[in-house]
């Protein structure tokens, strides 16, 4: 899964998880301020995301900054492939 293909799985998760469509994301979009997301709403992002990549979030190893924009979530999601990729 290359960059545009993680970003736009993260665009579509949020849209699922924000019952609207989200759209036209840049990766310095921010997730907590521009598109108002609260602790439910993560939640339901990190299990879509883990659903449509197979990756498999482990709540010890995210942090809030994983979370800040869309670009932060976009590398945490990349290194959990890679890391993924490593165990098969």
């Amino acid at each position: 899964m290359d960059r545009q293909e993680v970003l736009a799985t993260i665009e579509k998760a949020l849209s699922e998880v924000l019952e609207r469509s989200v759209t036209g994301l840049t990766e310095d979009t921010a997730l907590f301020d521009e598109l108002r997301l609260d602790s439910s709403s993560v939640l339901g992002l990190l299990m879509t995301v883990e659903e449509a990549t197979g990756i498999s979030v482990d709540p010890e190893d995210l942090d809030i900054d994983h979370l800040r924009t869309m670009r932060s979530f976009a590398d945490y999601v990349e290194a959990a492939l890679r890391q993924g990729e490593g165990t098969s």
